[in-house]
């Protein structure tokens, strides 16, 4: 489990604990009791397995673009169990959500010693790519290796996304942002080009308390504005029809886009497709013509709750190469 930690208190005593557990790469006592003392006033994450603190991470500004990761440790005992990996994506998460474009870590260069050729492989394996190297940064015996991780790429922003149900700020979201959310959608393919998916943008805050007012059970009620997914029933070739995954690639490349410029949202579709046809209550609300069906909507704003990344099943239960072995 990783959860966010706010309690100052709390963070010096995790970090503590597990600094002291790793005395092969934080062995000088002057320059660990600075990483804990300054852990208690840093964005802190700390996994947990049993209750068990098995380790943390920090995060620190150090540019109006850039976070870096200050420290980061997990108990010997735990290694290899995938805790390291979603410290970083929760951190990954945090610091693409508040806006940065650059995520940094410093560490010793390959070649030096071998528990540092280890940290160097992992911090590679995230997706970090080799920046520079400062010989002189700490001293001679220890070059300063600096990774540096982009994260609007469109990797990057992909592996960044996840559903969001929490609350909304009321920032209104500028009419240009949604233009380029809505185009992102309309530029998706779509089977023979039969462009099948359209969209309807609600900004106007009355209009959307109506659209609002037709959700039951409640979602999205505090977003500034909403993207309303329709889909036509147009045959490819024969009678083949790939509207569902027509609208399916317009709401993911949306998704991305909505992240990219900083907003959050959720693809709620079977909330509103269900029997009670909320749907057809939506399109009915905006004069919607008969030909189209509202598939989805998609709220858009300014997240106010913090969120993490939901468990994944590891890479490997999930891709295979050359057949299903």
């Amino acid at each position: 489990m990783i959860r966010f930690i706010e309690d100052p208190e709390e963070r010096r005593k995790i970090s503590r604990v597990i600094l002291e557990a790793l005395t092969d790469w934080f062995e000088v006592e002057e320059s660990r009791e600075q990483y804990i003392k300054e852990s208690a006033d840093q964005p802190f994450w700390a996994a947990f397995e049993d209750e068990i603190p098995a380790g943390f991470l920090c995060l620190k500004e150090t540019g109006k673009e850039t976070m870096e990761l200050a420290v980061m440790g997990v108990r010997k005992d735990y290694h290899r169990k995938g805790f390291g990996r979603r410290l970083f994506e929760a951190a990954k998460d945090y610091a693409a959500r508040e806006g940065y474009s650059f995520i940094q870590v410093k560490t010793v260069r390959s070649g030096v010693y071998e528990d540092y050729d280890i940290t160097n492989e992992f911090y590679k394996s995230l997706g970090f790519k080799e920046l520079e190297v400062l010989e002189e940064y700490w001293d001679a015996a220890n070059p300063c290796q600096i990774y540096v991780m982009s994260l609007k790429s469109a990797i990057g922003t992909i592996t960044t996304r996840h559903s969001y149900r929490g609350k909304f700020s009321s920032d209104p979201v500028p009419r240009e942002d949604l233009i380029t959310i809505a185009s992102a959608g309309i530029s998706a393919p779509s089977g023979c080009n039969k462009q099948t998916t359209d969209l309807v943008i609600v900004d106007d805050a009355e209009l959307l308390d109506k659209i609002k007012g037709l959700i039951d059970p409640p979602v999205a009620q505090t977003a500034p504005a909403m993207i309303v997914v329709l889909t036509r029933r147009i045959n490819a070739y024969r009678d083949r029809c790939f509207a569902v995954q027509d609208y399916s690639a317009a709401i993911e490349n949306m998704l991305l886009a909505i992240v990219e410029l900083g907003y959050q949202s959720c693809w709620y579709e079977g909330h509103i497709t269900d029997d009670d046809r909320i749907c057809d209550k939506i399109a009915a609300e905006l004069g919607i013509p008969d030909e189209y069906d509202v598939v989805c909507i998609l709220p858009v704003g300014n997240a106010l709750d913090d969120f993490h990344a939901p468990s994944k099943r590891p890479f490997s239960e999930r891709v295979r190469f050359n057949g299903f072995n």
